[in-house]
């Protein structure tokens, strides 16, 4: 036990980067249970298995279940993105002994466990019209609640350490994590098929993930509240809700990352159609686990192999280049995959399993394509905490919260959006619902799934890349930009000027 007392309070970082370091192995992985706890919750409620829940499952007796529920999502995710810069500023404004992040951290897991579970208790066989309010509703608690739960922790990694050398490897280290816990819900639901009851019981597999699910966020989430430690500057006056605001529209690098996450949505689009793909164009639910699973390489790689490298470049690093070299490695890897399956998923005989070969390939493809995908979400993670950096340089406050919530706006719009745009490009072409098995679907359908998972996603890599050329954090700028935000700070602190946090386990365990 000693050992591992002593791995858990050593430092992630121990060489010296040029900057003050302060995350232990102990902060490190609490932080990122938390971070896993927020994947166990979005793989059971934004990710394709409630879009498969809603069209072939609860609203399996409608007449036209696929746009209502397109409709739902829509709706329901404009609501929510709208929700996020409106908590951003809660946050911003929030001053206690806990600190700005952590009581939220505390609390929301309980409410956002206890509506996870009341959503997947919906019933197929009751009235429709109560099917479509009770979802409409529950969808609107489940926003609400993540909401309360995503910005805090977001922010918190913004405000836990300065240096960007530990950021990156904090992503990274959570980005596994996150991948791993996140998983275990899909993989029990996937994985449900190949049991005696649950495989005709798909209901009561979702129910029973949610219920195991809503049990390890509240756990995990212990940690994360307990082991972390807010550790940024603030005013002591909160700022107001206007100034929250105004400094949106001063920060030029977050307004680039803001209009490529809105083309992320055509990224995104193969994540929210990929039962379907499986299901009716591979014609095979047996792949389903496998093209789970085959993406966690692309996890980890991203979280090891990123840090990595920052670290070794050093003041070298670029991560505006590296985030174009992700994109255009997508393009490539997304190009090949619809020239070299092409024939063996939409040329093959329908109503037929795809032959072995072609859903080998079509596996690893899916495999391949996440290394870039992986690779570039980790890296912008940095470059958001970056754009705090930057507005605290140019204007001279530090507000986490409501930038966070900025790129937590567009992480909804993307999923609302790329399922809204999936379901109803697969309506328009006349798919057909059914609950359990495959049916025979149209040409035009399967033509739909493979283009929406092959060659669209490269098309929005592509488009991607126009707005991040004015993305103006790079470089030699960046380093010069945080050696002067690190002097004003020291200027504020000989001048009791800033509001320094109060300590918590986290900071008091390093005295």
């Amino acid at each position: 036990m000693g050992k591992v007392k002593d791995f858990l309070d050593s430092k992630i970082v121990t060489k010296d980067v040029g900057e003050e370091t302060y995350l232990t192995w102990r902060e490190t992985l609490s932080y990122a249970l938390g971070r896993g706890a927020q994947g166990m919750n979005t793989s059971m409620t934004s990710s394709k298995y409630v879009n498969f829940f809603l069209t072939n499952v609860l609203f399996v007796k409608l007449k036209k279940p696929m746009d209502v529920a397109a409709r739902i999502r829509l709706y329901c995710g404009i609501f929510d993105a709208v929700n996020d810069p409106i908590m951003g500023v809660i946050v911003d404004r929030t001053r206690t002994k806990d600190g700005q992040m952590r009581p939220y951290i505390r609390w929301s897991p309980w409410l956002v466990s206890l509506v996870m579970i009341l959503f997947f208790i919906g019933d197929a066989n009751a009235s429709p019209v109560f099917n479509i309010v009770y979802t409409t509703i529950l969808f609107v608690l489940l926003d609400v609640t993540y909401t309360a739960f995503d910005i805090p922790m977001g922010a918190l990694a913004y405000s836990i350490t300065s240096s960007g050398v530990e950021r990156t490897k904090l992503f990274g280290v959570s980005s596994i994590t996150r991948s791993i816990v996140g998983a275990l819900p899909q993989v029990f639901v996937a994985g449900a098929a190949l049991l005696p009851y649950f495989k005709d019981h798909t209901p009561q597999a979702y129910l029973t993930s949610a219920i195991i699910s809503a049990v390890g966020i509240v756990v995990l989430t212990r940690f994360t509240y307990k082991n972390t430690a807010e550790r940024a500057e603030h005013k002591e006056n909160p700022p107001s809700v206007n100034e929250c605001f105004r400094l949106l529209f001063h920060n030029r690098p977050l307004l680039m990352l803001f209009i490529a996450n809105l083309l992320f949505i055509i990224v995104k689009i193969p994540d929210q159609v990929s039962f379907y793909f499986i299901s009716d164009l591979m014609y095979n639910r047996s792949y389903n686990l496998f093209m789970d699973v085959i993406k966690f390489p692309g996890f980890l790689a991203a979280g090891v192999l990123v840090p990595w490298i920052i670290e070794k470049l050093g003041s070298k690093a670029d991560n505006k280049k590296f985030y174009f070299i992700c994109c255009f490695s997508g393009i490539v890897i997304q190009s090949i995959f619809a020239l070299s399956t092409y024939g063996g998923l939409v040329g093959k005989t329908a109503g037929t399993s795809v032959s072995l070969p072609v859903g080998v390939l079509t596996v690893i493809f899916t495999g391949l394509c996440s290394f870039p995908l992986e690779f570039k979400n980790l890296i912008q993670k940095e470059m958001e905490a970056e754009t705090v950096d930057y507005i605290e340089w140019k204007e001279g406050t530090r507000v986490e919260g409501i930038m966070l919530s900025i790129m937590s706006f567009t992480g909804k719009v993307e999923n609302s959006f790329s399922s809204y745009l999936g379901l109803a490009f697969l309506g328009r072409t006349g798919y057909k619902q059914h609950t359990e098995g495959s049916l025979v679907q149209n040409l035009g359908t399967n033509k739909a799934l493979f283009f929406l998972t092959t060659l669209a996603p490269a098309i929005g890599y592509l488009l991607m890349c126009v707005p991040m050329i004015f993305y103006n954090i790079t470089g030699e700028g960046h380093k010069k930009m945080m050696e002067e935000i690190k002097k004003r700070r020291e200027e504020a602190v000989k001048e009791g000027i800033s509001a320094l946090p109060e300590e918590t386990p986290a900071s008091k365990s390093e005295k």
